[in-house]
């Protein structure tokens, strides 16, 4: 075989054989040995090992490795416009291809907000510039995220938006929650809810309970979570709006959407990898990067999340990859910003789920590009043919260690530094072209 050669991201490939891998393919059913057939940038096929010419194609060797659909990570904090210190599209892009990530939803918590059609637009055309991983930006449901006022939900729409949130703040008017799960349904968008009631978290820095009595750091209590989702779910009731749920991280909101999608509300959820592997334990020693927002919470609680993605209550997985410069963690945890990077250990962390019997690897693909594909409407998380050729080949056996100051996120916001990692992505395709890894 002839020796790897590096590809470069501006390399345009008209025709890609990954041969030897396992594919796992969810939306088709797919999972076996197979070689995998890229075509113009579209998916040529799947067929048994051997069946496609590999005359003038890009060869991928996958033997021993995972194929399947790139990662779409529905909740992502890109900081383009405005917060370029932090993260910029271009680093953003690059950290998810490195991570096997090839389509990230941007949220709207940028400066300015995006809140209009020229700021989606302006996110659009930076990503096209980067030629790296897919960007949907998503629109924020109030001007300015003010919760006071509406956004232009249609002008966002025409622009590229594929949802609506304020994440990073809670929409605390419940009329104005009500009004938008009805409009919004004008446009086949979902409203994304970041669940936190402001009268009862506060000025928390970490979940309420004995650790943080312990610490003598002002609590969260997950009622804070709860009881915004109980909201939210009867407003979905009421409205027949699409509500999804961010980062969910305490037991009774995984119980609240159980049963709500027993009802036969239209309500989805996300879970992030850090609330289904870190408990609160980890923010001992006044870890400001085990700080986030919802934040660590109990065992019980990540034991729910767990179990939620297990049997499906919670549809997908999600980073809230929320990258921050270093002098904005490097101070007393009460001051320090809410947040972590997340693309490049996405893969790592759930494949523990993998390893420890909670989900099955078909699970976790699905719940890493099929269901957020769905959730947002966007034309991705498969292999079908004719589908866009995004693709990601990854080794569940390769051991590393988590250097913060290796990743190439602009920022370096991880609890998991130095920490032990097995598997990693090794080849990402986005369109068809080799971003990330090697061609053989």
């Amino acid at each position: 075989m002839r020796k790897p050669r590096k590809v470069s991201n501006s390399e345009a490939t008209g025709r890609i054989v990954i041969t030897g891998g396992r594919v796992v393919d969810p939306s088709s059913g797919h999972d076996g040995l197979a070689d995998v057939l890229v075509e113009d940038g579209l998916m040529g096929g799947i067929g048994k090992p051997g069946d496609f010419d590999l005359e003038g194609a890009s060869v991928i060797d996958a033997g021993g490795k995972i194929v399947s659909p790139g990662f779409v990570d529905m909740h992502v904090h890109l900081r383009e416009p405005g917060q370029e210190h932090k993260e910029t599209i271009l680093t953003g892009c690059t950290a998810a291809v490195t991570g096997g990530v090839t389509s990230v939803a941007c949220m709207a918590n940028t400066n300015p907000v995006n809140d209009s059609g020229a700021v989606t637009r302006y996110i659009l055309e930076k990503a096209a510039e980067a030629r790296l991983a897919n960007v949907f930006p998503i629109g924020a449901l109030s001007v300015g995220l003010a919760g006071e006022k509406m956004a232009e939900f249609g002008e966002m729409r025409e622009a590229g938006i594929v949802a609506v949130s304020d994440d990073g703040r809670p929409v605390m008017d419940s009329g104005l929650m009500r009004h938008a799960l009805e409009y919004s349904k004008m446009f086949g968008l979902p409203v994304i809810a970041h669940e936190e009631d402001c009268g009862l978290c506060g000025d928390g820095v970490m979940n309420e309970g004995a650790v943080s009595v312990r610490l003598g750091l002002r609590g969260m209590p997950a009622a804070g979570e709860s009881v915004m989702v109980a909201r939210d779910i009867e407003l979905a009731r009421a409205s027949g709006g699409r509500l999804h749920i961010a980062h969910v991280s305490c037991g009774e909101a995984v119980q609240m959407v159980r049963h709500a999608k027993k009802d036969g509300i239209r309500v989805t959820a996300e879970a992030a990898p850090h609330h289904f592997i870190l408990d609160e334990t980890a923010v001992e020693g006044y870890n400001t990067n085990a700080k986030m927002k919802p934040p660590l919470r109990s065992r019980a609680d990540v034991e729910a999340v767990r179990q939620g993605l297990a049997d499906g209550t919670i549809d997908a997985i999600a980073t809230d990859h929320a990258p921050h410069h270093r002098d904005e963690k490097v101070m007393e945890f009460d001051s320090a910003a809410f947040g972590i990077v997340g693309l490049e250990t996405m893969l790592p962390l759930s494949l523990a789920l993998v390893s420890e019997g909670v989900i099955s690897l078909a699970r976790m693909i699905d719940a890493m590009s099929v269901a957020p594909a769905r959730i947002l409407g966007i034309e991705r998380g498969t292999l079908q043919t004719g589908r866009p050729a995004d693709v990601v080949v990854f080794d569940p056996d390769e051991e590393w260690i988590c250097r913060a100051e290796a990743l190439a996120s602009k920022s370096q916001n991880t609890p998991f530094d130095r920490a032990k990692m097995k598997g990693r992505a090794v080849c990402t395709v986005v369109g068809g072209r080799i971003v990330s890894g090697d061609a053989a």
